[in-house]
């Protein structure tokens, strides 16, 4: 039997290539003991972290040596394979680096680093806390080392306390995915699916952050980034697709900045008429002169010049402009 007759195509199709292949076979995935440390002349740390809302748990195994520096790391998961995955890659992130740099790994960097390409997630929205499992172990295993309380290294804001999901992680998901509903968060991330006081005020334990809120902020920004982006493409549209209205409109733009201060100094003005597409890939721009431009020679000559040379740099190189 096949891996896409066990979770189905489209779903299959969710995970990364770099995800899939770790979840086979893992690269960090074993035990360090003392004997190991004892030969490296290292400190052995070992942390465990399990995520109750999934019963998902992790092991992991740093080698410490005196300058604070993981010279070898292993793990051990309990769980999904993207639990595996994560777990796995969490672990090649860590190696190499002081604790105290190592601590600063976050649940995205894990999702980040397994992704094939920037822009497409490397798990489904409902598994990325699988990554945050990952992120845990990390500050579990650091606080080990240096004395410290793990909540000491929490730089993240923990929405929801049950399934561990942070402000950023609830945030990136729905600008991800376009969720549009707490019930979407909930299925992407499990955000609120367990004691349910995130997801709006008047549950058992008053929450800084609710669900239905993050939704309603989040939601706007994109609305927002939506019109502005909408209205930066009409704007910057190549000019020969633009409609009459907004040839003019932008003919407007380029005089009003660059062409009319100078007529309207000597008395003068200009406006557009009409514009014509040509047959032989010309834009026809008929303007007729006002005030003192009326009727003076330059206006066939070196004001012309000046208008057609603007217009051509600013909007497109095969705009004519014609008096009438």
């Amino acid at each position: 039997m096949g891996k896409n007759d066990l979770i189905g195509g489209a779903l299959w199709d969710a995970y990364s290539n770099k995800v899939s292949e770790r979840m086979d076979n893992p690269t960090h995935l074993g035990v360090l003991t003392q004997k190991d440390a004892d030969e490296k002349g290292a400190k052995l740390i070992v942390a465990d972290y399990g995520a109750e809302s999934c019963g998902d748990a992790v092991r992991l195994y740093w080698l410490v040596d005196s300058n604070d520096t993981i010279i070898d790391a292993k793990f051990k998961s309990f769980g999904c394979g993207a639990a595996i995955a994560c777990s796995d890659m969490m672990v090649e992130l860590c190696l190499g680096k002081k604790v105290q740099d190592a601590v600063k790994i976050t649940n995205l960097d894990v999702e980040h680093a397994l992704r094939d390409d920037p822009d497409t997630p490397a798990v489904p929205g409902q598994k990325m806390h699988c990554s945050v499992m990952a992120y845990d172990v990390i500050k579990k295993a650091a606080g080990i080392y240096l004395g410290k309380d793990a909540a000491d290294f929490e730089s993240e804001i923990i929405v929801c306390e049950c399934a561990r999901v942070s402000l950023s992680t609830i945030k990136e998901v729905i600008r991800l995915n376009d969720l549009k509903s707490v019930e979407d968060i909930t299925n992407y991330t499990k955000a609120g699916a367990f004691c349910k006081s995130c997801i709006k005020p008047g549950g058992h334990e008053e929450r800084e952050y609710y669900l239905v809120d993050i939704l309603a902020q989040v939601r706007a920004e994109m609305d927002k980034e939506s019109v502005k982006k909408a209205a930066d493409k009409g704007e910057n549209a190549d000019f020969a697709e633009m409609t009459i209205a907004q040839k003019v409109r932008a003919i407007d733009k380029v005089i009003d900045a660059n062409i009319r201060p100078m007529l309207m100094m000597d008395g003068g003005d200009m406006e557009i008429l009409d514009i014509k597409d040509t047959s032989d890939g010309f834009i026809d721009v008929y303007i007729r002169y006002l005030g003192a431009c009326n009727g003076c020679a330059s206006g066939a000559t070196g004001t012309l010049y000046a208008i057609e040379s603007v217009l051509q740099e600013s909007l497109h190189p095969n705009i004519r402009v014609l008096p009438i």
